[in-house]
């Protein structure tokens, strides 16, 4: 049986930034919301893993996309306006692992 965390953890990927979208972008909300839903590709760093999937591992700091290094990278996509789109999802995204792995208690 699936348990309710993982799968609250991928709605969650999905429709943060939908709302995001909606309030901070009004006009072109639905291409703001499909790009930086399509974020979640970064999680492709997870077939380098064994095992391929662990719900009780932390994804910040293991997955080489996860790292605090490349997060940086993704706050400077952010403030560049042709990026900017991405890189909020991509925060978004890693604020979202981040908040898993609190509740899993990996990270205080």
């Amino acid at each position: 049986m699936l348990e309710f965390r993982p799968l609250f953890h991928i709605f969650l990927h999905i429709a943060v930034p939908g709302v995001v979208a909606r309030l901070g972008f009004k006009v072109a909300w639905k291409k703001a919301w499909l790009i930086m839903a399509m974020t979640i590709l970064v999680d492709l760093d997870h077939f380098l893993a064994n095992p391929l999937f662990d719900p009780n591992r932390c994804s910040i700091g293991f997955h080489p996309l996860h790292t605090y290094y490349a997060i940086a990278a993704y706050v400077v996509m952010a403030l560049v306006p042709q990026s900017r789109l991405i890189g909020i999802g991509l925060l978004i995204h890693m604020a979202l692992d981040g908040t898993d792995c609190y509740w899993m208690g990996t990270i205080d």
